[in-house]
């Protein structure tokens, strides 16, 4: 069988703590309820600086600096400086954005003129655009720029703010008077969400010296929505994307499944490619502005820094088989059905062991696993505890029962076969796909052979149904071997009709003898 591979991947963090303190849902709500919330006085002594940030080592990780299975052998709790590494802003799969260069890029992405940029603010951050390698290539034109009283009217008339520090450096207006839809907050949301997802397909295309313009399709898998009061949510932000990252030849549509929506896209965009329909298709994602500082509160109690202080994205290119990149194995599918249920059990029996028995294989025939790979120092103090770690259990503690392993493997396999959580909380984000890029280099590098990339999500936030969600995924290290076309030259369909009309005139001759 002929699988379609992981072209290439791309991944991208934008340090955001400006954004953080006027969007993040955590934040907003607290403002609403009580402006003077004592945890909204102590946030600016709990941000960190943008150099903190990148010597952070998960994020490192995360932009391929190093493997996610190196920040075993490094100290926690891994935001203190004494455990602080070097990597620098720009890694193997992508970059960490300061909040600054992401707002000349917010603006540039924006094509109905909502976000209003400060005249001196321009004139500042053009030399830093200017040498970017890739907002330079864009050739982002933000204009003369407002003056600060211009700003100050748009907020009165309920636009959201831009600022660096105590600086007011920009806004966002609201494209409706009346449309919540179309409020400012929202044209926000999902502005940041179509710039972090534009910058993560153009580090895609830089570290891997991609032609866009071969890209066929789109899918956009966030947890955002677009629309108007007659269509909320409606979409399309992929072909929107796609417009802006320069994939001219590219049709998009968006995949919406809450956290397990990046796995669910990548199975589409194999089945595409593997079809025939599409011969290359990008999945991304941008970032999430409502989960900055989701777990502020909790972070403040443990006086610690706020650390979900990041966008996320990431995007993944599907292919053709070249014979070098992993392979997206279509035949290992895992799949949450309806009637699973939503125990734990259930749910990685489903995702995990059924698709491997269907495929005569066991557990620890899969070198990792990546699932929910959320941080743990930004989930523990908020109670979840180590979510990856409480999955490689699970499916550890699956194994045990059903024979695959004996009880005193179980931490040897979690350790063996996991990783430490390296992902930023952005919902979507860190459901298996933040281990794609990394996969792909320990395959070329010999490393392993097999990963299962396992996305969950719970839909119940909607109100719609308390089902779970979920789909998994095995990617493998390429044989090699690519499927032999079963293409006939020009010479050989010649003499093939030549060969039939010549058959035809002796069986019309012996007819008439």
């Amino acid at each position: 069988m002929d699988f379609p591979v992981i072209k290439a991947s791309g991944y991208i963090l934008v340090h955001t703590p400006n954004i953080l303190k006027e969007g993040g849902s955590t934040q907003t709500t607290t403002r609403a309820k009580n402006p003077d919330d004592e945890y909204l006085k102590k946030l600016d002594d709990y941000l960190r600086t943008f150099a903190e940030v990148v010597s952070y080592a998960p994020n490192q990780a995360y932009i391929g600096n190093i493997l996610p299975d190196e920040l075993k052998n490094i100290e926690t709790p891994w935001y203190e400086e004494e455990n602080f590494i070097e990597g620098g802003r720009f890694g193997d799969f992508g970059e960490i954005m300061p909040e600054d260069e992401f707002y000349a890029l917010l603006k540039h992405v924006d094509v109905f003129d909502l976000v209003k940029l400060n005249k001196e603010f321009i004139a500042e951050i053009e030399a830093k655009v200017s040498e970017h390698p890739i907002l330079k290539e864009m050739k982002i034109e933000l204009g003369e720029g407002e003056e600060l009283s211009e700003l100050e009217a748009l907020l009165d008339n309920h636009a959201e703010p831009l600022y660096l520090g105590e600086k007011l450096v920009g806004c966002v207006k609201r494209a409706h008077e009346s449309d919540v839809n179309l409020n400012a907050h929202t044209i926000l949301e999902n502005l940041v969400a179509k710039a972090s997802a534009v910058l993560s397909i153009k580090n895609m295309a830089l570290k891997n010296d991609l032609d866009l313009t071969d890209v066929d399709y789109v899918l956009e898998c966030s947890e955002e929505a677009c629309g108007d009061i007659n269509q909320r949510g409606g979409g399309n932000f992929a072909k929107a994307i796609a417009e802006m990252a320069g994939c001219v030849n590219a049709n998009g549509s968006d995949v919406r499944s809450f956290c397990a929506a990046p796995a669910h896209a990548v199975v589409n965009a194999a089945a595409l490619v593997k079809a025939g329909i599409y011969d290359n298709v990008v999945v991304a994602a941008g970032g999430s502005v409502a989960k900055l500082g989701m777990n502020g509160k909790d972070h403040i109690k443990k006086e610690m820094p706020i650390l979900e202080d990041t966008l996320g994205g990431f995007a993944v290119l599907i292919s053709n088989n070249d014979g070098a990149s992993p392979v997206i194995r279509t035949d290992i599918i895992g799949r949450h059905k309806v009637g699973t249920g939503s125990s734990p059990q259930a749910v990685i029996s489903s995702l995990v062991t059924d698709p491997l028995d269907e495929n005569n294989l066991g557990i620890k025939d899969i070198d990792k696993y990546s699932v929910e790979m959320q941080n743990p120092e930004v989930t523990k103090p908020a109670g979840a505890g180590d979510v990856p770690e409480s999955n490689y259990k699970m499916i550890a503690a699956l194994g045990v029962k059903r024979g695959d392993l004996e009880r005193k493997e179980l931490m040897n396999f979690v350790k063996e076969h996991g990783m430490p959580g390296f992902a930023p909380t952005q919902g979507h984000i860190p459901s298996g796909v933040p281990f794609i890029g990394p996969a792909a280099k320990m395959m070329r590098d010999g490393q392993i052979e097999k990963a299962m990339i396992i996305g969950k999500g719970s839909l119940f936030l909607g109100r719609m149904t308390n089902l779970f969600d979920g789909v998994s995924f095995v990617i493998e290290k390429n044989s090699g071997v690519k499927k032999q076309e079963n293409s006939v030259s020009d010479k050989e369909i010649k003499n093939m009709i030549a060969g039939a009309m010549r058959q035809m005139a002796d069986n019309l001759l012996g007819e008439t003898e």
